[in-house]
């Protein structure tokens, strides 16, 4: 299987990158939607946050950076 990023606009898929092939292949194709509303403060909940979080043992921002390094 490979993948390769594209964009779709006006009824054409446009990919990043050519891919040869000698016979024709299934594709699968996924439209990531794009936020139309922006955030705001209401959308989130501290109480929600900390109901989330209560087994998480340590620092959540100690976590954070560690799953940032290693997606490095």
């Amino acid at each position: 299987m490979t993948t390769i990023l594209g964009t779709y606009f006006n009824g054409q898929l446009k990919l990043e990158r050519p891919i040869k092939t000698k016979k024709p292949v299934k594709v699968t194709v996924t439209f990531e939607e794009e936020v139309k509303t922006p955030l705001v403060l209401s959308d989130f909940s501290f109480l929600e946050s900390q109901e989330q979080l209560k087994d998480v043992k340590g620092s959540f921002s100690d976590e954070v950076v560690e799953e940032r390094r290693q997606a490095i």
